[in-house]
């Protein structure tokens, strides 16, 4: 029985490179090959992760054919995901794939409906569902504590523009990097509010007789950078006209809490995405706070668990990872809130 998962990515740019070095404490896993079409950056990454030679790639597709290659994981920008996950797809690889992983429902369809679909691994990258955090929660919700769970708010913003009296001025704006590029995907509701709605979708999927098939989204308010970049928005997601959902998403802002409402108090996330030291708070009927301190980052977490459920033959990540079915809704949520 095979023990190890030999992991390839394709893109090298700085999620990746975060990605790559989460390898290093994790047992069940191993980075064995890297392509980009940059040669600098195929010399960094054989040099601070000793990827041999023979492995470094400058053409994608000539990784794809590696066949010592267990899963694929592709950290390319938004716009050029759907077609190297398709050409994953089509030479049947196991596939992790950066968020989001479709700009469209149409895009999601395509690929989970694919002939070869059934037969590989597919994952999309939200890394935080894999902290101990996100299992503490779910206990909780699950005991009622503090009672029923009612409603829930979710933020997650960087601040990476400068407020001034007189309007906003960004930081060294670059039209070209990719967030705030259009043609490669960019604005906030796809770079970091997918988090939120992704967040919205792991809370309410976990009440009792909620269908999170059935939403609708309001008060969608949307602030833009030269004419087409959302740069700050919120929302509200109503599932199955019984739990509320307010998200927010800045470019603006920092901001990453996770605040669930109870009959009888809230839990409160105090970093909801990225981090190795966090804490969950109870307010209310009981009031604690319980802390978490690891060892290993969300994506040594995230590789560690897609690598034993790779193991072990399974099709989909285990819960709470994010599942296909969490994919084709998140999408479909993404892509009214872009719509609103």
């Amino acid at each position: 029985m095979k023990h190890t998962v030999n992991w390839g990515i394709i893109g090298l740019g700085n999620i990746a490179l975060e990605f790559a070095k989460s390898f290093n404490n994790v047992d069940n896993a191993d980075l064995i090959a890297v392509a980009s079409t940059t040669h600098q950056k195929l010399t960094k990454f054989k040099q601070e992760f000793n990827i041999k030679k023979e492995n470094l790639y400058n053409n994608y597709e000539k990784l794809i054919e590696n066949k010592n290659i267990d899963i694929i994981y592709i950290a390319l920008p938004n716009t050029f995901h759907f077609d190297w996950v398709l050409k994953n797809v089509e030479k049947k690889r196991n596939i992790l794939v950066e968020k989001p992983a479709f700009l469209s429902l149409r895009e999601a369809n395509l690929i989970f409906n694919h002939r070869n679909f059934k037969n590989i691994f597919f994952n999309e990258g939200f890394m935080y569902r894999y902290h101990p955090q996100i299992l503490e929660v779910i206990k909780i919700i699950k005991s009622e504590i503090l009672g029923k769970t009612v409603s829930m708010k979710s933020n997650f913003g960087i601040n990476l523009i400068k407020t001034k009296f007189f309007g906003l001025i960004k930081k060294k704006l670059d039209r070209n990097n990719r967030l705030f590029n259009k043609d490669l995907g960019g604005g906030v509701i796809l770079d970091l509010g997918c988090y939120t709605t992704s967040m919205s979708l792991l809370i309410a999927s976990i009440l009792e007789n909620i269908n999170i098939n059935n939403f609708k989204m309001s008060n969608i308010e949307t602030q833009y950078l030269f004419s087409n970049i959302d740069i700050q928005s919120s929302a509200k997601i109503i599932f199955d006209e019984k739990f509320t959902s307010e998200i927010f998403t800045s470019f603006k802002k920092n901001s990453n809490e996770t605040i669930i409402l109870c009959e009888e108090g809230k839990i409160i996330i105090r970093n909801s995405w990225n981090t190795k030291i966090t804490e969950v708070e109870l307010s209310g009927k009981i009031n604690k706070k319980i802390g978490f301190e690891s060892s290993k980052n969300n994506y040594s977490l995230e590789i560690e668990q897609i690598s034993k459920d790779i193991i072990e033959n399974k099709k989909e990540v285990s819960f709470p990872g994010f599942n296909n079915k969490d994919t084709l809704v998140n999408t479909k949520l993404i892509e009214n809130w872009l719509n609103g």
